[in-house]
């Protein structure tokens, strides 16, 4: 039986998306995952295709008229007309995320080092943008809302960047779609020593 890899070597995947990109907050979000200490594996700018989006934001049934009947409630709020059914508001989430996802140029990155589909989330932040902490990416860079989408018809939240919200298993399947495996680079870095040598050898001469 083979040994399960080191913690160090855990990884996760993440999209700039298209407001990320037209923003320019590339630099800034890439500075954040290597300030804490994660590593960069891969890394490429494309423009998505809908299969590609589709088979990444892979939802069930249960999952889509859960969220569609949130947005037929907002809906009524909103004193709106309310004319599909649960089901079909839910399936244009995803279409409405598709649309802004296939819209122009987005990086996307994988990341590797100790609990990194954790540590992303934390610096990436909640979902929307207008409840996440201050202090993450999402928090610090724009103030796009759910309430927001709703008026604006469905549009797809403006959220600046996509993580893996899972696990191990999760961040694999998403990788992927979106990188061939020789895409992928095993390197060494120096600070890899620093953070992950048990001993700390060799730093006094």
């Amino acid at each position: 039986m083979s040994q399960p890899s080191h913690p160090k070597k855990d990884q996760t995947f993440v999209i700039i998306k298209p407001d990320g990109v037209q923003r320019s907050l590339v630099g800034e979000v890439i500075k954040r995952f290597e300030r804490v200490g994660l590593k960069l594996v891969a890394m490429k700018l494309v423009v998505p295709t809908e299969d590609q989006c589709w088979t990444h934001y892979k939802k069930d049934d249960e999952w889509f008229i859960r969220k569609g009947t949130g947005i037929m409630e907002n809906k009524k709020k909103l004193g709106m007309v309310v004319d599909k059914e649960p089901i079909e508001y839910g399936k244009d989430i995803i279409r409405a995320i598709v649309n802004y996802m296939t819209a122009g140029p987005v990086v996307c990155m994988v990341w590797e080092g100790n609990q990194s589909v954790a540590v992303v989330k934390k610096l990436v932040g909640g979902t929307e943008p207008t409840t996440s902490d201050v202090g993450t990416i999402r928090g610090d860079f724009t103030i796009d809302s759910y309430y927001l989408c709703d008026v604006d018809d469905s549009r797809g939240m403006r959220n600046l960047i996509h993580c893996t919200d899972g696990d191990q298993a999760e961040a694999k399947r998403e990788i992927d779609i979106w990188f061939k495996p020789e895409e992928l680079i095993s390197y060494r870095l120096v600070q890899e020593e620093i953070l992950y040598d048990v001993n700390l050898d060799g730093i006094l001469e």
